[in-house]
């Protein structure tokens, strides 16, 4: 059976800390047909590489339940139209199996219906339908407002955990009361009566305890059944550990009157409330840390007024299908990517390139979904919808880039993995050297610090170290127009110190203008001539003198004879008179003195610049000139290189002389010309050979070979699909500046991630030794652990102000 290799994502509820991450990804690679599968605890997500032919879906959402996590997945129904038999409902359940990211299809042929089971992330209601209607159905989703209804699992995991928080709290205050009028610098601090009373304390502790605290509980068993250890056998132990003896210690004191001492009640209840505390901050700036993805969604438009039956219509985004003719108002957003079909206007393209001019566009010209149309009516075709348009791509790049990690993330994870088993020997020692050396006979004091050392060592803050920055640092990039692919391509950015620039589109325009125009006879009635000899050819130069002439205003008309010279040039007659425009060939062909024009020929080409000779009526007339030209920030942006330090090479296939032309007015040192397009990748590898780390920067396919050798391959978003799939980032404004601005956030986030592991690593480094020297009380270790985490996502967030 053939191997068919697809890419899906789960949404994961119940992971508490890296050490479930790390037990999720282990347990899904573990899997017959899993080839690779990462877990990322910032997202709350998996994605799993695995053989289609071998398994599905269900089966990886089975294994992840088997471990005791849940995955976030939603249903609907469809009401289909069109079936006839048994073979009907089978085709139709067969289409909707086959779809990534459907769960499970059944379809009822005497219902008319199918119940879907879905991932959210992966599919939609609307392309269910459009699966259906391709198979030759109709189907309709029978709630309108199943997707609108649909809440953010993670805002309704904040809601919860805030009504169990303040739940906790109004229970835990009386306990932390009674603890405050504890100590002699706190004994004029009136606690009722009631409130020592270890019955009352006792009452008001155990819903804390099994309650609130069951999801510490369940999360502890589910992992030891696992033979794994995570935040919540941490907690569960601590918690249980104090609850337990202070109810041992209360029911010995039954009969004799007297109020125990050293019950540790408020510590169980208060530990809890705090961590639940801190599980409400850590959610809130762990939704802020994917604000990047939610700015980009929400550049789309809502609905699209379409012409169907030859009726204007408005519907819903998701039923906008490729070739939909779509009228687009002033004011409004493009809803899909189209065609010009009718009309023209400014379009403001600023949120894919970074331009605030707006773009004036007409019949013909292309236009990209969820940018904003000015001031013309325009009458589009859609090409492409949904998940094909460009901002869904984009999207796409991001949501796959805060998905993966970052192979500095990896020593994190096998950290955390033994991290949860050390803390638990670490704090039975500290137990036993306490109550036999320390305080010996002292159960309640040894206890103490068996509690703090395993509260204070929760590993948290660890598993949010890395992912947090990686989303915020690629969200803000993106931003920016940087699309980072990957954790990986982000980490390896920084290292860069070798950058090789493609020359045609990348630091040129790719697209060769008139320069200039040198004639002893009246320029206009010149370039009348030229251009109308010039407008019956193909070639790309003499379109370009065609354009350069209609856009002085000149009025061209048509030849009335015209002969293209394959090699030379063309030949036209223009109002009855005879136009010769081409090489020095051309010219010598038919006997036309050029000499006197050599020098002037000879600096234009040292200019980087292709001259052609003109000829009227059999004698020399003048020289138009067209180049590639530079763009305007490529200048400033291989000087932005060079000041970090890094070596700027080009590379192009043109020859020695232009390439050292446009090389000197870029500002770049060194070039690599006369390269064949297969020749490029080799270029790469003999620089990496001398050890530098390179970066290639391309747009065309003749690129996508070097682009996948380099170190990192860096697409021009103005470039070929071909490019941007090689390529390792796509710097969607096809302005170099992007080039140091990507150099830029991935130094930032390297930085970034390296303070996170450090505070994380220095906090369990640092909190476990005074915890075990008996410096930390067990509510102070369970405040500090909560207020960890948060103090990691709130570092990663400051990424998000990053001004590049």
């Amino acid at each position: 059976m053939s191997e068919k290799v697809v890419e899906s994502q789960f949404q994961i509820t119940g992971m508490t800390c890296a050490a479930c991450a790390t037990r999720i990804e282990k347990g899904l690679n573990k899997m017959e047909g899993v080839s690779d599968a990462n877990v990322n605890l910032a997202l709350e997500k998996a994605s799993v590489k695995f053989d289609a032919a071998k398994m599905g879906p269900a089966d990886i959402q089975e294994k992840i339940r088997a471990l005791g996590y849940d995955v976030i997945t939603e249903k609907v129904e469809l009401v289909l139209t069109g079936m006839t038999c048994a073979a009907c409902a089978i085709r139709i359940e067969k289409g909707l199996n086959k779809m990534d990211g459907i769960i499970s299809a059944n379809v009822n042929l005497a219902l008319e219906k199918a119940a879907v089971e879905f991932n959210p992330s992966i599919v939609s209601p609307a392309e269910m339908t459009q699966k259906v209607e391709k198979l030759g159905y109709g189907a309709s989703v029978k709630s309108e407002d199943n997707e609108k209804g649909t809440v953010d699992h993670r805002l309704k995991e904040i809601e919860k955990q805030q009504g169990k928080f303040i739940f906790s709290l109004i229970l835990s205050l009386p306990l932390l009361w009674a603890m405050a009028g504890h100590f002699s610098f706190t004994s004029f601090i009136y606690v009722p009566e009631a409130f020592m009373n270890p019955w009352v304390q006792m009452a008001l502790a155990t819903p804390v305890q099994f309650y609130i605290g069951k999801q510490f509980y369940v999360g502890a068993y589910k992992a030891l059944r696992n033979k794994s250890a995570n935040m919540d056998v941490l907690v569960a132990l601590g918690t249980s550990a104090a609850y337990f003896y202070s109810l041992y210690l209360s029911l010995k004191t039954i009969g004799s009157g007297a109020h125990p001492e050293g019950l540790y009640f408020e510590t169980s209840a208060v530990l809890i409330t705090l961590i639940i505390l801190g599980k409400v901050f850590e959610a809130k700036a762990k939704g802020r840390s994917s604000e990047a993805i939610k700015k980009l969604m929400g550049l789309q438009a809502k609905t699209a007024t379409v012409i169907r039956e030859e009726k204007e219509m408005e519907i819903p985004l998701e039923e906008v299908v490729a070739g939909d003719i779509i009228l687009v108002k002033p004011g409004e957003k493009i809803p899909v990517d189209g065609e010009i079909l009718e009309g023209q206007s400014a379009l403001d393209e600023s949120m894919i390139t970074g331009e605030s001019v707006p773009v004036d566009k007409t019949v013909g010209d292309r236009v990209i979904g969820a940018t904003l149309n000015k001031n013309g009516f325009i009458k589009i075709k859609a090409t492409k919808v949904g998940k094909e348009t460009a901002l869904a791509q984009i999207i796409k790049v991001v949501e796959e880039a805060q998905g993966s990690k970052a192979p500095i993330q990896r020593l994190a994870d096998s950290i955390s993995g033994v991290f949860v088993p050390i803390v638990v020997g670490i704090a039975v020692i500290t137990f036993f050297v306490w109550y036999l050396f320390v305080a010996p006979g002292d159960f309640a004091e040894a206890l103490e610090k068996l509690i703090a050392v395993l509260v204070i060592a929760c590993p948290c803050a660890l598993g949010l170290a890395t992912p947090t920055s990686i989303m915020a640092g690629s969200g803000r990039a993106a931003e920016y127009g940087v699309l980072f692919k990957g954790g990986e391509h982000l980490e390896m950015t920084h290292r860069i110190n070798t950058v090789i620039l493609d020359k045609t589109g990348t630091i040129t325009n790719g697209a060769p203008v008139l320069t200039d125009v040198i004639t002893k006879l009246e320029e206009a009635e010149f370039l009348t001539l030229v251009g109308s000899a010039e407008k019956q050819s193909e070639h790309p130069l003499a379109q370009a003198i065609v354009e350069g002439i209609q856009e002085k205003n000149i009025t061209l008309t048509h030849p009335s004879a015209f002969e293209a010279i394959p090699g030379y040039g063309i030949k036209a007659l223009v109002d009855g008179k005879e136009v010769l425009a081409g090489t020095r060939r051309l010219m010598k062909k038919f006997n036309i003195e050029i000499e006197h024009v050599s020098d002037d020929m000879l600096t234009l080409e040292k200019q980087g610049k292709t001259a052609m000779l003109v000829a009227i009526d059999g004698a020399f007339a003048g020289i138009v000139a067209v180049a590639d030209t530079i763009k305007e920030t490529s200048t400033e942006a291989i000087s932005r290189l060079k000041d970090l330090g890094l070596e700027v090479i080009m590379i192009t296939g043109d020859n020695e002389q232009t390439a050292q032309a446009i090389a000197k007015l870029a500002g770049v040192d060194r070039v690599i010309a006369e390269v064949l397009p297969e020749g490029k990748a080799e270029e790469v590898k003999k620089l990496q050979q001398q050890g530098k780390k390179v970066a290639m920067v391309g747009d065309g396919i003749n690129d996508a070979p070097a682009l996948a050798v380099a170190d990192i391959g860096m697409a021009i978003g103005t470039g070929t699909d071909v490019a941007m799939e090689a390529a390792d980032i796509t710097l969607i404004r096809g302005d170099l500046n992007s080039i140091a601005d990507a150099i830029f956030m991935s130094k930032k986030t390297i930085r970034n991630i390296k303070q996170n592991l450090f505070w994380a690593f220095g906090y369990n480094t640092l909190g476990i030794p005074i915890a075990a020297l008996g410096f930390l009380a067990p509510w102070l270790a369970g405040a500090a652990m909560a207020f960890s985490s948060v103090s990691v996502v709130l570092n990663a967030l400051r990424l998000q102000r990053v001004k590049l």
